[in-house]
Order: structure tokens, then C-alpha cells, then sequence
């Protein structure tokens, strides 16, 4: 049994989430620092979803013809890391437009690549994904803290140093994860339109991208609703943290809690928690105990919930699919639900306001709870468990 290189992916995860952590939260602000409007907002935020529609899809794909996941991580990560130099150039609407597409189009490719990397390290161990994955809570954690008390007593430019600090991270780590071997975990190969006419398979997309839209309003303008309802920058920062904080311990026990009970349940369950959170942040953004209670349900609607799909993702895409099937998850879910989620969060917030916002949140994660309940089940392609032993 070949030895996981634990460190070398934990460390990727680490800064590539610190990342998320410092553009998720405090992006937002910085763009309505420049003086655009939520609209406007909402369209520059949907750039870091809209390329994820099909850029994961054409790198995925690459990374299958030629086996050399990781060689284009690194590619993606170096480009990412020049085309960020780009914001302090210029800050007019359309110049950040293109600085964020171009940064989005390769920034985009990493993940996917690195999660099928991952999984194929682990083989019959993918149990222990989450114990990789909780370093990129870490990081989140540990930046979105920091900046808060940071951008509380230093001016907003300041999180554009920080990005770049961090992009660096993201550039190194990727230099030192192996390549893996790609198990073929079928004696015949099945096409990647053939997993795709499964009915439990397009209701796990569908639910996916659902969820990823319902998160459009959290991701876009969480911070925003918060300063603008009398919160300082440092008790944002530290809500946020509260939720990434519970979804690190739901990481730490998904093994187990995935040995007893089946996916399916489990995502079904956290669609229908988001649907609550969503209620609550809405329509109690001034009740701090509702607005902890709801962040404490985060560790539910992300961890929870990502350690099942992708485990699903995973059981259903295997052998030669694996790269593009993580890639196609990323794309519908993050890509066209991310992007739907981030567009109409700036149409309705300038419109509707934040608690109706939040409502159109809510009913999409239920839309998605109906979905899976009726779709999500289908036949059983391997024993119970993820670890697909």
C-alpha cells in the first residue's frame, strides 16, 4: 500500500482555502470600496463562478489525455499568481472584469484536478479525505480571523497584499504534490454519457447546483449585511470563522459518521439545513444568538454536505472519468449554480433587500432537498460506505 503524501496535499488545501478565505468574505468590500454598486458587485463576484462552467471541463479533460493532473495544477497556479498582479493596475469597472475573468478562467482548474489527485492517492481510503481536507478549513479560519482585525485598523488595499502572499502558497505547494496513478476501478470502462443517464446522477448535479446557488447571497454579501447591520469587520470575520471552526470537527468525524450512514442521507439532510440557515441570516441578521445558530449550521450545508457529494461523485464517476467527472461536478455546481446564486443575489439585493434575498437562498436549497429526496436514490453501484471497500 503506497504511503499518502499526507503533508504535501494538506499544505495545497491549507492555502488554497486561506485564499477563499480572504476573497469570500472581504472581496465584497473592497469592490463596494471602489464604488460599485451591488449589481455591479454581484457580476464581478459571479466571475470567480462563471468560469468554473467550463474551464474545469476542458482542463479535466487534458489531465485525462495525458495523466498530467498536477503538472497543470502547477501551470494554473503560476498564471493565477501574474494575472493577480493585475488589480493594481487599474479599478475601473470593466478593467477588474477582465483582471477576475482571466484570474478565474486558470484559478478554476485547481481544484478539481487536485481533489481527483487526491482520491486517487487514497484509493480504497477515501474515508480519510476529510482528515486532508479539514487543513483547508484551517487556513480559511486562520485568514478570515486575521483579516477582520487587520481591515478593521488598516485600509481595505491592504487585503490585496495579502492575496498575493498567499497565491505564493498556493504556487509552492503545487511544485511539491506527487503525481498519482489513476486505478482503474473497472474491468470495462463506462462512458462518461452512459454515468450521465443515470437518474441518481443527474439529480446529484442538479442538488449540487441548487445548493451552490443557494450559498449566492452568503458568499457575495455576508460580510456587506453584517457591517451594514452594525457588526465590525473583526466579529465578521470571527462568524465566519465559527462555521469553517464546526466544519473542520465534522471533517474530523465524516469517516465515521460515513461508515453508518449512507450519503444520500446525508446530503439530503444538509439541503434542508441550508434552507433553514439561509431563513435564519435573513430575517435575523440583528439576533446574534439566531445569526451563531445559523453559522453553527454551516458545519452541515459545507462539510457535511461536501464530504458526501464528493463521495457520490466519486462512487459514479470512476476509472478513466474520474478528473472529468470531478471537473463536471465543479463546473454545474460551482460554475452554473455559483454564478446563477452570485447574479441574482445582486439583482435582488439591490432590489429587494436583504431578507428576500435570503428567502430566494432558502427555497433553492429546498428545490434541491425535493430533487434528491425523489431522484437522488438510485440502484446501489457498490457496498455500503464510501470507502467503497
Amino acid at each position: 500500500m503506497n504511503p499518502i503524501p499526507y503533508w504535501r496535499l494538506s499544505g495545497f488545501y491549507f492555502f488554497y482555502f486561506a485564499f477563499v478565505g480572504a476573497m469570500a468574505p472581504y472581496w465584497g468590500l473592497y469592490l463596494r470600496s471602489l464604488a460599485f454598486n451591488a449589481f455591479q458587485i454581484g457580476v464581478l463576484m459571479s466571475l470567480l463562478q462563471v468560469m468554473r462552467i467550463f474551464a474545469p471541463n476542458v482542463w479535466g479533460h487534458i489531465a485525462d489525455r495525458t495523466g498530467r493532473r498536477v503538472t497543470i495544477v502547477q501551470i494554473a497556479a503560476t498564471v493565477s499568481f501574474i494575472s493577480f498582479i493585475g488589480v493594481f493596475w487599474g479599478s475601473s469597472f470593466w478593467w477588474m472584469f477582465g483582471v477576475m475573468s482571466f484570474i478565474s478562467f486558470f484559478w478554476s482548474a485547481s481544484l478539481p484536478l487536485v481533489e481527483a489527485t487526491t482520491l486517487s492517492h487514497l484509493r480504497d481510503r477515501t474515508d480519510r479525505y476529510g482528515l486532508i481536507r479539514l487543513w483547508g478549513s484551517v487556513g480559511f479560519i486562520l485568514v478570515v480571523v486575521a483579516l477582520g482585525v487587520v481591515l478593521d485598523h488598516w485600509p481595505i488595499r491592504t487585503l490585496l497584499w495579502v492575496i498575493m502572499g498567499l497565491l505564493v502558497g498556493i504556487v509552492l505547494f503545487a511544485r511539491f504534490i506527487p503525481e498519482a496513478e489513476v486505478a482503474q476501478l473497472e474491468v470495462e470502462h463506462v462512458s462518461l454519457k452512459g454515468v450521465l443517464k443515470r437518474p441518481e446522477v443527474v439529480a446529484l448535479l442538479v442538488a449540487a447546483m441548487l445548493m451552490a446557488a443557494a450559498h449566492g447571497p452568503y458568499y457575495t454579501f455576508f460580510t456587506i449585511y453584517l457591517v451594514d447591520a452594525g457588526y465590525s469587520k473583526t466579529v465578521a470575520g470571527w462568524l465566519w470563522a465559527l462555521g469553517v471552526i464546526c466544519e473542520v470537527g465534522v471533517f474530523m468525524i465524516m469517516p465515521r459518521v460515513l461508515k453508518r450512514i449512507q450519503p444520500e442521507t446525508v446530503l439530503l439532510v444538509t439541503l434542508i439545513a441550508a434552507s433553514v440557515r439561509f431563513l435564519l441570516i435573513g430575517w435575523f441578521v440583528g439576533n446574534l444568538p439566531l445569526l451563531l445558530l445559523a453559522q453553527l449550521l454551516h458545519a452541515l450545508t459545507f462539510a457535511a454536505y461536501h464530504a458526501a457529494a464528493i463521495g457520490l461523485v466519486h462512487r459514479h464517476f470512476r476509472g478513466k472519468n474520474q478528473a472529468r467527472g470531478q471537473a463536471l461536478y465543479n463546473s454545474l455546481a460551482f460554475g452554473i449554480g455559483g454564478s446563477i446564486g452570485s447574479l441574482y443575489s445582486g439583482a435582488a439585493w439591490q432590489i429587494l433587500g436583504g431578507p428576500q434575498t435570503y428567502s430566494i437562498a432558502a427555497a433553492f436549497a429546498l428545490a434541491g432537498a425535493v430533487v434528491f429526496h425523489f431522484r437522488g436514490r438510485g440502484q446501489r453501484l457498490v457496498p455500503h460506505g464510501p470507502d467503497m471497500k
